[in-house]
């Protein structure tokens, strides 16, 4: 997964962002900015995942909208 890709198209991806984590607010994905590790960050903050789940779920994530 190639997060500069991510990063470049983030506008079009917080919708979907959105749908999938609605816990997260808009103003805390808009501050994420397709940033790998501030996304992961608010993740596990929000969910109380482990880090490798949210890897494992960002990724799955990505590979279906990246």
């Amino acid at each position: 997964m190639n997060w500069d890709i991510i990063q470049g198209k983030w506008d079009q991806l917080k919708g979907s962002v959105k749908e999938q984590w609605g816990d997260l607010t808009d103003d805390e994905i808009t501050q994420i900015e397709g940033n790998r590790d501030k996304m992961a960050g608010k993740l596990q903050e929000k969910y109380g995942w482990t880090k490798t789940e949210v890897d494992e779920k960002m990724n799955d994530f990505f590979r279906r909208h990246g």
